[in-house]
């Protein structure tokens, strides 16, 4: 695993896209944090420098897929509209004590682009989440206030790697964010347009979680080509059932 240097970061000006990352909705791949390396060499044991493990886990691992595709979840997301519900993404997150890093604000409406936008995220605190060890927060109201504007695409042939559409960053309000300091096993229903981030873990206590993201596969409603998270056609996305 050490042999793979694949970082994770939303910082738009130090993020690298390469195949391993763009292959990872078909694997379970690992994805460093920023600042796990120093000189090509690992500072911290493997475990702890390790930020987040996607994308596949809900189709690859019996035990998040359980969990993915569980009839409650299911419910829930007919609850809220969606016809034909296809989950497209899973990740476990470490965000390590002492050293888990910033998820900088965004929404995931422009990670996972449909037409029209209809991406929701189920988010699984495992531990206790506090503004201390890196808890998520957001901007109530803010999905029905910001829309999503960009897309973090794969480039146009023979480009490669990934660009984000329109090239300039959103400045976001957070003066009105809020800390979701919940206890581990509750879930958080994440809108695709809502603005949400977290800090840096600074505690001794780790804030590991785990998340699906699910979007709308009914007729009328498009998964774009260039979006960055793509599937083979022998491997396509699955839908969720009550």
């Amino acid at each position: 695993m050490t042999q793979v240097k694949s970082v994770f970061t939303t910082r738009e000006q130090t993020r690298e896209t390469d195949e391993y990352f763009l292959g990872s909705g078909r694997e379970i791949r690992y994805f460093w944090e920023e600042k796990a390396w120093e000189s090509g060499q690992l500072k911290v044991p493997a475990k702890e420098a390790v930020n987040k493990i996607g994308h596949g886990l809900h189709d690859l691992v019996p035990e998040f897929e359980s969990v993915s595709y569980d009839k409650r979840i299911a419910r829930i997301c007919k609850d809220i509209g969606l016809i034909k519900p296809l989950a497209v993404q899973s990740m476990y997150i470490l965000k390590s004590a002492f050293f888990g890093g910033e998820v900088t604000p965004h929404q995931d409406g422009a990670f996972l682009f449909t037409e029209p936008q209809s991406v929701v995220g189920f988010w699984w605190p495992l531990d206790d989440c506090s503004t201390m060890n890196g808890c998520l927060w957001a901007v109530p109201g803010s999905h029905k206030t910001v829309p999503v504007s960009r897309k973090f695409r794969r480039k146009d042939p023979p480009g490669e790697g990934t660009e984000f559409l329109p090239v300039e960053p959103v400045k976001w309000d957070l003066a009105n964010a809020v800390p979701l300091e919940i206890s581990k096993g509750s879930l958080v229903i994440i809108h695709g347009a809502l603005v949400h981030f977290s800090r840096e873990n600074v505690s001794g206590k780790d804030r590991h979680a785990y998340s699906v993201h699910v979007v709308e596969g009914r007729p009328g409603v498009d998964y774009p080509s260039d979006n960055w998270l793509q599937r083979p056609p022998d491997f396509p996305f699955r839908e969720l059932h009550i």
